[in-house]
């Protein structure tokens, strides 16, 4: 490519208006690719996290050891099912020792704390994403926008002089198509990426709330009986169900 077409030099003739919207498409593909790989490192954690918590859960492990082995780990280390499984088991242990209380009540309660630490799952794994729907969804017709006054500039040139050839024309023009080259660049990952990880996203809920109901039904037996401590384990509370 000759040095006069190369992409900086396009970029250093554009008209100032057409570099801000090349910066600005540059700035949210940046930092749209930094998302997708923080998005991509934090779902990958959370499936492990999901399937390590899960293989636990169902080893046959008391659920009062279970509680106190999370219940002791740093705070940035649960999340996910875990942080579901420390909400609702902590507030059902919580109001079963109230006096009086009635079952329904220790159940609404804790599928309410349990519905609670769901929703910040779900607000957590869903950060950032709006912002990647909205480079793909913008950063196209940014480039466009880009493209259309950059043209209008090279026609405006064009019509004052008296004699005009393609060579004349044809950089003006070329600078302006780069802003549209641009806003597809920051638009195709951002767009792959947000429906990814939205799909991904959805796995998750779909097994958080699987887990959510089979704990509740776990706890709705032990809700019944008249043991205070809890001590079943999950795999022998779930083969009680069925006696």
């Amino acid at each position: 490519m000759n040095p006069d077409q190369s992409l900086l030099s396009l970029f250093t003739n554009a008209s100032l208006l057409v570099k801000l919207v090349m910066m600005l498409l540059l700035s949210a593909s940046v930092i749209s690719w930094a998302l997708i790989f923080q998005r991509w490192q934090l779902f990958s954690s959370a499936v492990r996290s999901a399937d390590e918590f899960e293989n636990t859960f169902w080893s046959g492990i008391e659920l009062n050891k279970l509680y106190q082995k999370f219940s002791t780990a740093r705070n940035t280390d649960i999340s996910g099912s875990e942080s579901i499984f420390l909400a609702g088991f902590k507030e059902f242990v919580r109001l079963r020792k109230q006096a009086g209380i009635q079952p329904g009540a220790i159940m609404e309660g804790t599928q309410r704390t349990m519905r609670v630490a769901l929703g910040r799952e779900i607000e957590r794994l869903e950060m950032h994403l709006p912002f990647l729907a909205s480079v793909g969804s913008v950063s196209p017709y940014v480039g466009l926008f880009g493209t259309v006054w950059g043209i209008m500039n090279s026609m405006r040139a064009l019509g004052a002089m008296q004699q005009a050839t393609l060579s004349m024309v044809a950089p003006g023009i070329s600078e302006a198509l780069v802003a549209t080259a641009m806003g597809l660049f920051a638009a195709i990952p951002a767009v792959i990426a947000y429906n990814r990880y939205s799909n991904r996203l959805q796995g998750l809920i779909n097994r958080y709330e699987t887990f959510l109901e089979e704990f509740t039904s776990i706890l709705h037996r032990q809700a019944h009986t008249q043991t205070a401590p809890v001590v079943y384990s999950a795999s022998e509370e779930a083969g009680r169900q069925y006696e």
